[in-house]
């Protein structure tokens, strides 16, 4: 009996180290703009990400790991973002990151987490952020060529050929100017104007007084609020009743709030279908997650969802089936979203590849229109 003590001891001590690493937590960070211009995107995904990480640790965590978050403001300062990214890898070693919410701030750090082989799923929306494809790094929102598409493919159904461009001159709005007018040109369209605006710009009556000289068919605003909401009083004061579409970067109810329901009135754009949820076919594979997610938040923070904060919840499920897949050491992660297939999340269903970090197509996008103060599907 005696000698058998000491393999009972080894076996309870062996027994313990490996329960002890298994209970080790999963330390995920996260960078957002929670504060300053693009707090509308920011606050949404901090928000989303903390009621997802409560939710999954009161049930136990993944595989008896709770998740611990570390969550910093980027403030919207790319510089900022580039040093808070450096402090999430070296000082709290997380094994993935999930935004930042802007384009600027994400190609800011795109070359720290590829370095250092730490998995990046961005919330924002730039094509380069994907493409070319880089190892380490993901999106969640649809590809700004997609957007792009989604309009212009309608914009040719009302036979509005001649298009007038208004877009912010930051990386959001760079990159959809580029996909706007690449596609243009392959779908037969004729830019006839093509200004563009500061992100702190809050009048562009000068540029829009040039597009109405010009006379298009449509226009077509790309950045994100407050500059879109400008836009869209200044349309309203000149008297301008060209069609105007906005892009996917102003899907929020926020949007309606700064411009005002009246001269938001028929304003057009490619929104996620959480801006519509309820208004989608009962079959719709993603009508259940919207529901569930816009329930919960509600519930959680006292208002609705954002299409934004669907972002951050999209990354955190990418991140959690890798994890329960394969493991939660980085390569792991990283190997386990390039494999996701057809996973139904708040921006659409996802199918990534080796060549496809984005995994969207023009699925996730509804036309729509502001309508009475609300979002309504264009038929």
């Amino acid at each position: 009996m005696k000698r058998m003590l000491p393999v009972v001891m080894c076996c309870i001590l062996l027994l313990s180290a490996a329960t002890a690493m298994a209970a080790a937590p999963i330390r995920i960070g996260a960078l957002f703009s929670v504060t300053g211009p693009a707090s509308f995107l920011g606050e949404p995904e901090k928000n989303t990400l903390e009621m997802l990480v409560k939710e999954i640790n009161a049930k136990g965590g993944i595989k008896g790991s709770k998740i611990e978050l570390m969550v910093y403001d980027t403030q919207g300062d790319a510089t900022k973002a580039k040093q808070l990214a450096t402090k999430l890898i070296k000082n709290d070693k997380v094994v993935a990151i999930i935004g930042p919410s802007t384009t600027g701030d994400t190609m800011a750090i795109i070359d720290d987490a590829e370095k250092a082989g730490i998995p990046l799923v961005s919330c924002a929306a730039g094509i380069k952020i994907t493409e070319p494809v880089k190892k380490w790094v993901f999106k969640t929102p649809a590809n700004d060529h997609v957007a792009a598409e989604k309009i212009l493919n309608y914009a040719k159904q009302q036979g509005q050929k001649k298009i007038a461009l208004l877009t912010v001159s930051d990386a959001f709005g760079s990159s959809g100017r580029e996909q706007l007018k690449q596609l243009a040109a392959r779908k037969g369209f004729s830019i006839v104007a093509d200004e563009v605006y500061s992100p702190k710009d809050t009048d562009m009556t000068a540029q829009l007084t040039k597009i109405r000289g010009v006379k298009p068919d449509a226009i077509i605003c790309w950045g994100t609020n407050p500059g879109p909401a400008a836009v869209t009083k200044n349309v309203k004061q000149l008297g301008i009743k060209i069609p105007l579409y906005m892009s996917h970067g102003v899907a929020s109810k926020k949007y309606i709030e700064l411009a005002g329901a009246d001269a938001a009135e028929g304003v057009m754009l490619p929104a996620g279908k959480l801006a519509v949820y309820d208004k989608l076919k009962k079959n719709d594979p993603q009508a259940k997650v919207l529901k569930t997610y816009d329930q919960d938040y509600k519930k959680a923070y006292g208002v609705e969802a954002s299409t934004f904060g669907g972002y951050a919840y999209d990354a955190f499920q990418l991140i959690v089936g890798a994890i329960r897949k394969g493991g939660a050491a980085p390569d792991q992660i990283r190997n386990g979203i390039e494999q996701t297939k057809k996973m139904v999340g708040v921006s659409g269903v996802f199918t990534m590849s080796p060549t496809d970090h984005n995994g969207l197509d023009l699925s996730a996008f509804e036309m729509v229109k502001v309508s009475k103060g609300d979002w309504v599907i264009i038929k």
